[in-house]
């Protein structure tokens, strides 16, 4: 492993970023870092109490009327710099977050670091572009025009799958927009959230404008949603936990952003390219070791396809190689945890007694595997003979474990896709334009991808619906997420007396 930097040396200041600078935590608790590939200890800080809130956000309120009025050129000008600082990081971060999230280092240098810089540069084009209705006379007698403002302190919570991207997708949108914001990262994963901070400062953007408190959800996470002088929370996290934020913040009637579960549907119709889809279906469920909210997890299979789609999917999850997530080679890491793995297990082993599990199901044994047993690996694993309400199909169970379904009339098929409480993602696969156009308007998902699964951009809006939450990630369409629009119309008679008045004053003269 090539160790670009010692971890405990570079954040012996804290782990919290507030106000421009890293502090230590004030909750008398602390949190251990582990590498889920060893299961040794990276670092050790202390955790942010409800007085680190209450610091940071009162850092962002301070900042905000200095940051909302700046100009959309200016802070355009500082997210390009920051854009660049973050390309200097660029080796740091993959580093950082292979160490403390087990990603492959392909995977981390490849999609989660380059992806985030191209979002920066992205929102520093798109803070010149808020939109907005023309100015115009709507009634005969004024005119209106519409402005796009501020929220105020936004208040983040991101989750531990993709710490560096999903920073950078609550971050981004609300400061272009001219808020300020206080993230919340994972108490397990807050080292790449802190060094995007730390490029943001370094490119200019004021101290204030960005904070960061590492602590954990039931104190720090909870004050922060429920705290009055925050005036939108957005998180990214579990149904279950977006529930409860939504019930906090609406206590104080924030404006709400929540990117929820999901167990995307991956339907191949009978007139599929088989191999593509196998390709598809294997890549699709396997990407971050499957800890991920859009991830390939319930295949439906048009029945003619169906024995091939299974045979082909299980020989290529053969191929896929667990190993050092510094290995270049490495295909699959570990999970985030050993509490995860034991939690994925657990779902597989109680799907034997109903379903027919065809490859993986295990976990890396010493006496085969070495050193790979002391990580939080999970091999690759695929489940058929499920019932459609079983619990291996309905519950999202983040991990590298995928489930085939056979459907026989198209119907049947797009029914089963919609049969969960989830809606963020899915994909259909098919040669015929009209049968994959029918699955994009009838699946009930934020994003329905067609011949391909998992693919995202910059520039294309990502989010869900039903019980995967709502509200838009990325692209343009997140500014109205993170904008308040102020409609502002001016009289142009000049006249003391208006005709309405009449409703009001009678006949009067």
């Amino acid at each position: 492993m090539d160790q670009r930097f010692d971890v405990t040396e570079r954040f012996a200041e804290g782990a919290q970023f507030i106000a421009g600078g890293l502090r230590s935590g004030s909750s008398g608790r602390t949190q251990t870092l582990v590498n889920p590939a060893t299961g040794e200890p990276v670092h050790t800080y202390e955790l942010a109490g409800t007085a680190d809130v209450d610091a940071a956000v009162e850092a962002a309120r301070q900042a905000l009327p200095g940051w909302g009025g700046a100009t959309p050129g200016e802070r355009s000008d500082t997210l390009h710099r920051f854009a660049a600082a973050l390309a200097e990081d660029a080796a740091d971060l993959a580093y950082a977050e292979s160490l403390n999230c087990g990603k492959p280092i392909k995977l981390s240098s490849e999609f989660d670091v380059p992806g985030s810089i191209d979002n920066t540069a992205f929102f520093a084009g798109a803070a010149r572009h808020l939109e907005g209705k023309a100015t115009g006379e709507y009634s005969a007698d004024h005119t209106s025009s519409v402005r796009r403002e501020p929220i105020g302190v936004i208040g983040s919570i991101a989750p531990w799958n993709y710490p560096l991207q999903m920073a950078a997708w609550k971050v981004l949108p609300a400061i272009a927009a001219g808020n300020t914001i206080v993230l919340k990262p994972a108490e397990i994963t807050p080292l790449t959230s802190l060094m995007f901070a730390q490029a943001a400062q370094r490119a200019g953007l004021p101290d204030g404008v960005l904070n960061i408190v590492s602590g954990a959800g039931r104190d720090a996470g909870e004050h922060l949603v429920g705290h009055p002088a925050v005036a939108m929370t957005s998180f990214t996290g579990s149904t279950g936990v977006g529930k409860r934020v939504a019930e906090i913040a609406t206590a104080t009637v924030k404006r709400l952003h929540l990117e929820l579960g999901g167990k995307a549907p991956f339907v191949v119709f009978d007139d599929a390219d088989l191999e593509a889809a196998v390709h598809g279906a294997v890549a699709g469920s396997l990407i971050n070791t499957g800890q991920d909210c859009t991830a390939a997890t319930r295949a439906y299979v048009q029945r003619p396809l169906y024995d091939a789609f299974v045979s082909g999917v299980a020989d290529l999850m053969a191929t896929v190689r667990l190993g050092d997530p510094f290995d270049p080679a490495t295909d699959l890491g570990p999970l985030i945890s050993h509490a995860q793995r034991d939690r994925v297990a657990g779902f597989v082993d109680r799907a034997r007694s109903y379903a027919t599990v065809v490859t993986g199901g295990a976990a890396p044994s010493a006496d085969r595997d070495g050193a790979l047993a002391k990580g939080a690996y999970y091999r690759p694993t695929l489940i058929t003979g499920a019932a459609q309400d079983s619990e291996i199909v309905q519950s999202e169970i983040f991990g590298p474990v995928l489930v085939v379904l056979p459907f026989d009339s198209d119907d049947e098929g797009l029914a089963l896709a919609n049969d969960t409480p989830y809606g963020l993602a899915a994909s259909a696969w098919s040669r015929d334009v009209y049968r994959t156009g029918r699955a994009t308007r009838e699946i009930k998902a934020g994003c329905v991808w067609v011949n391909d699964h998992i693919p995202i951009i910059s520039e294309m809006p990502h989010g869900g619906a039903r019980a995967s939450g709502f509200g838009k990630d990325m692209s343009a369409y997140s500014f109205e997420e993170y904008t308040q629009i102020k409609h502002v119309m001016y009289d142009n008679t000049a006249v003391a007396r208006k005709d309405w008045h009449r409703t009001v004053f009678g006949d009067r003269p």
